[in-house]
């Protein structure tokens, strides 16, 4: 997946197109979804920048295309272009894959990073619970949709977008979708970053075998849109943003380090930070820094989970042969 110049561990401050330095990712194919702004957005950009051809993926046409006008202006490399995706929508999820396995092009890295976060109580078109529906359920059958595409690369990475709110909550298998229970838009949050976890765990465990590897990243706090549904006093009570957020630029880091270090190759189901991997927490209270809750990367629940996204979206596994 390219070289670099020298080994790339660690760093909590550094930024993205810092990481991609002495990279190539000439003849790469990446796609990108929630890349016209935020994280996304300077993921995108320093992908383009080390050569990829870049495939930014979101709901917002007329955001999309303006970013991609600006990514491809920024990079100094490879293109970078828009293409309409409604992840709380399986019909257009399964579309868009659909397309992209037609033209034959392999894609190399995949970064499921777009979101939504903490919205009222609202549902997608297929009626799943929004968060739960669109950062879990749309990325799975957006990832195993494009299982032939990451099949035709050598070596092809996804990285899957998680969070420390992870810490907020476990899947609830038996009403993930707050059919019955009272809806928490936080604890449906963390529910539905604890999926993202261990989505990435368990897509690992079946296509490593076949040269596809997906490792979760815990991008950090960053201000971003993601922070939308949440008003300006609700902020400040939170002290939100604070002294320690990290830029969009350092957001974006450690994404980019899972998308392209070469200490990575072959190396999956991890949960990474600061451009490192992190480690389980089993002390008391939250975990800190460079560590996860050890339930978020547990293999039987994401086995679990696996079972609940294929019976939920009607997508069944996709064997190597197909």
């Amino acid at each position: 997946m390219g070289r670099v110049a020298g080994p790339v561990t660690g760093g909590r401050d550094r930024t993205a197109l810092e990481v991609v330095t002495g990279v190539d990712l000439s003849c790469r194919e990446a796609v990108v979804t929630g890349g016209s702004g935020g994280i996304g957005f300077e993921t995108a950009r320093a992908l383009a920048a080390a050569g990829a051809r870049v495939v930014i993926a979101g709901r917002n046409r007329e955001r999309g295309e303006a970013a991609a006008m600006e990514l491809t202006a920024l990079a100094g490399g490879g293109p970078v272009v828009f293409r309409h995706l409604d992840l709380a929508s399986l019909a257009s999820v399964r579309g868009w894959a659909d397309r992209h396995n037609a033209t034959g092009k392999p894609c190399h890295i995949l970064v499921a990073n777009a979101a939504v976060m903490a919205p009222p109580p609202a549902r997608t078109e297929d009626g799943f619970e929004l968060q739960f529906g669109t950062n879990h359920l749309g990325h799975f059958a957006f990832v195993t949709g494009l299982v032939p595409s990451l099949l035709r690369a050598d070596g092809a990475r996804v990285i899957v977008l998680s969070s420390s709110a992870h810490r907020r909550s476990d899947v609830d298998f038996d009403d993930p979708n707050y059919l019955a229970r009272p809806y928490d838009r936080w604890q449906a949050y963390g529910q539905s970053k604890t999926a993202n976890a261990l989505f990435a765990v368990a897509f690992d465990a079946r296509y490593a075998a076949s040269g596809v590897t997906a490792n979760a990243v815990m991008p950090g706090a960053i201000a971003t849109g993601l922070q939308r549904h949440m008003s300006a006093a609700e902020r400040s009570a939170r002290g939100w943003p604070n002294a320690g957020w990290k830029t969009p630029e350092q957001g974006a880091a450690t994404t980019v380090w899972a998308a392209t270090a070469p200490e990575l190759s072959g190396v999956g189901g991890r949960y990474l930070e600061d451009c490192s991997v992190a480690g389980p927490w089993r002390g008391e209270g939250p975990p800190p820094r460079g560590h996860y809750l050890p339930y978020a990367m547990d293999a039987g629940r994401a086995d679990r989970l696996w079972a609940l996204s294929e019976r939920l979206t009607g997508i069944g596994e996709r064997s190597p042969g197909d």
